[in-house]
Parts: C-alpha cells; sequence; structure tokens
C-alpha cells in the first residue's frame, strides 16, 4: 500500500513538472490556444494524482481492481497532457473545437489525437468510478 502510495505521488510530481515545461513552451507550439489546454490538463492532473495517493489507502477493493485502478490512473493523467500536447502541436480541431487552431489538420494527425483523448477519459472515468466504489465500501476490522 505505502508502495503505490509512494508511485503515485512521485507520478504526480513528475507530471505537474512536465506541466510547467509544457507551460514553458506552448507559445511556441502551431496552435498555443490548445497548449495552454496542455498546460492546465497537466498541471490538473499531476494534482489528481498525488490527491489519489494521499486517499489511496482508504478505499477498499479486490487486488486486481486495485491494479487496475492505478495503472489506469497513470495511463490516463500522463495520455491526456501527451494528448493534449500533440493537439497543439498538430493544431487539431475535430474533438477540441473551441480551442481548435481553425485550420485543418492532417487526418492521421487528427485519427491520433482523437484516440488519445478518448481512450484518457475512459480510463479517468473508469477510474473515478472504481475508487468511487472501493472508498463506499466498508472495510472489515
Amino acid at each position: 500500500m505505502q508502495n503505490r502510495r509512494h508511485q503515485l505521488y512521485v507520478a504526480g510530481i513528475g507530471l505537474f513538472l512536465l506541466a510547467l515545461i509544457t507551460g514553458m513552451i506552448f507559445p511556441s507550439l502551431a496552435n498555443p490556444r490548445m497548449g495552454l489546454s496542455a498546460h492546465l490538463v497537466g498541471l490538473l492532473g499531476g494534482l489528481f494524482v498525488v490527491a489519489l495517493g494521499v486517499i489511496w489507502p482508504e478505499k477498499n477493493l479486490p487486488p486486481n481492481l486495485d491494479t487496475l485502478a492505478f495503472y489506469l490512473v497513470i495511463f490516463g493523467a500522463y495520455g491526456n497532457l501527451c494528448t493534449t500536447f500533440l493537439a497543439a502541436t498538430f493544431a487539431t480541431n475535430r474533438l477540441t473545437p473551441l480551442a481548435g487552431s481553425g485550420r485543418p489538420a492532417l487526418n492521421w494527425q487528427e485519427n491520433i489525437v482523437t484516440t488519445g483523448l478518448v481512450l484518457s477519459s475512459i480510463a479517468m472515468v473508469t477510474v473515478c468510478l472504481l475508487l468511487l466504489w472501493g472508498l463506499r465500501r466498508r472495510r472489515k476490522q
């Protein structure tokens, strides 16, 4: 249990650091508005992962679901930052029309960003559902 907490702390701070670096370079990306989104997604994702490290011992999940939740949160948080960064680099528009560049991106670039955003969203929703379920379950004394 302590090892997972430590791993979540390290992963969260690492993600926060990557978001800070993204914040330094986003003005030079093809779509700076999406770069700002990537920066904010990374900051919030890093804080979320660290917060999960704090509450991790409070949940009661079977070992296989505990492991699944752990890997999904890492995948979802990092995947979201990477995908939004790619969206800023490629200047895609399909799933992010409000922050999109207004310029057409290549179809393969749109497909990569769409796949990444959908998968990371599914991962994070699944993590939240698992953790809510695990927090509601009573621990046996």
